[in-house]
């Protein structure tokens, strides 16, 4: 089952692994395996990659962040299939985002012996980028009868869904606000009115895609592969320019 309904579906560019998510997904309709497991398997690859980064293997790491992409849509495919939704699923698989992608953009500034603050800035741009693609997705998701374990604006822990314990999605919501809050925050205050005009047209959702999760790990792994690492970082703190040109246009669309 897609996220959106048939209407609303766009060309996700940083959804390309979908399709062999839900390859893996119905491998595994009928097994003991969970999108849990799937999710603690993509953190696992991704922590491979960072190794692969810091050993020198790059052609391999980006094999491994390509992986990573798809293990991240196969999760929440398997809990589509399974009829088994959560929120610590939902909860878990962002905060392992968050500390991969942490420890990515610390592993190529190891190896490029950049600046801590390049670093950093890349980091926050990088976040600042797929926040607004979640934002503007999240506003489709749950305006359109989509799937709607993500909310708009994260203020309280929700109500576990069944078969799973209020306890360890209370857990799970605290550090994902302390990890997301500010992102979420910063560009919540820069589009507030978004929530009130839903009209996002499929091409601006395509565009706007290529600052997803998963477009970043297909830059990176292509920008790897072909020996521009020194370049990783500052492309994705130019790439944020992207972020208010997209708010900006958002705006003009719904004048």
């Amino acid at each position: 089952m897609s996220k959106l309904p048939a209407k609303h579906r766009f060309l996700d560019f940083s959804d390309y692994g979908r399709t062999s998510a839900r390859w893996i997904a119905h491998s595994l309709k009928n097994t003991f395996i969970t999108p849990i497991h799937i999710t603690l398997l993509f953190g696992i690859v991704g922590v491979i990659a960072c190794g692969f980064i810091l050993s020198n293997q790059y052609y391999l790491a980006g094999i491994f962040l390509i992986l990573k992409s798809i293990l991240d849509a196969a999760d929440g495919e398997l809990a589509r299939v399974k009829k088994t939704p959560s929120y610590t699923g939902r909860y878990l698989d962002s905060i392992f985002d968050i500390l991969l992608n942490t420890m990515i953009v610390l592993s190529i500034c190891y190896v490029t012996q950049g600046s801590i603050i390049m670093a950093v800035l890349a980091f926050v741009g990088i976040q600042l980028q797929g926040t607004l693609y979640n934002y503007y997705y999240v506003i489709l998701r749950n305006d359109f009868d989509g799937d709607n374990t993500s909310r708009i604006n994260e203020k309280n822990a929700p109500i576990a869904f069944s078969g799973e314990k209020q306890k360890h999605v209370n857990l799970l919501y605290k550090i994902f606000n302390i990890l997301y809050r500010g992102f979420d925050q910063a560009i919540y205050h820069a589009d507030r009115q978004a929530p009130k005009n839903q009209n996002f047209p499929n091409w601006f959702m395509s565009c706007i895609s290529l600052l997803g999760l998963g477009s970043q790990m297909l830059l990176m792994a292509v920008m790897l592969s072909v020996g521009l690492l020194n370049y990783v970082l500052p492309f994705f703190i130019g790439y944020t320019a992207l972020v208010p040109v997209f708010i900006l246009l958002r705006r003009y669309i719904n004048r």
